[in-house]
């Protein structure tokens, strides 16, 4: 652990799409597709079968988001995100994901 504060290109530098962190293959975006996802998953525009597309990719990006670490520092509102990342993060296996 760093005590000097971090950027993003320390993270991933420019011209890089993807990093190892924690031994999970973390692409550039997928945190921000993760809360995309929540955005469609909660919202009263979208249909039963686009919240569940978005659900599906929820559970597909939860190991990376506890790879990368989001979830010790956020609880969701959203009781059935913050589930789905509890069951990812109590799953080893899931770690090992791509």
């Amino acid at each position: 652990m760093t005590t000097h504060s971090v950027r993003p290109e320390d993270i991933l530098p420019d011209g890089d799409d993807t990093t190892t962190i924690q031994g999970k293959l973390v692409r550039k975006g997928s945190v921000a597709a993760f809360l995309a996802n929540i955005n469609i998953f909660e919202s009263l525009d979208s249909s039963e079968p686009q919240k569940q597309a978005a659900l599906e990719m929820i559970k597909t990006l939860a190991p990376t988001v506890i790879a990368v670490g989001l979830h010790q520092h956020v609880v969701f509102k959203n009781t059935q995100i913050e589930q789905i990342l509890i069951e990812a993060s109590a799953s080893p296996a899931s770690l090992c994901r791509s």
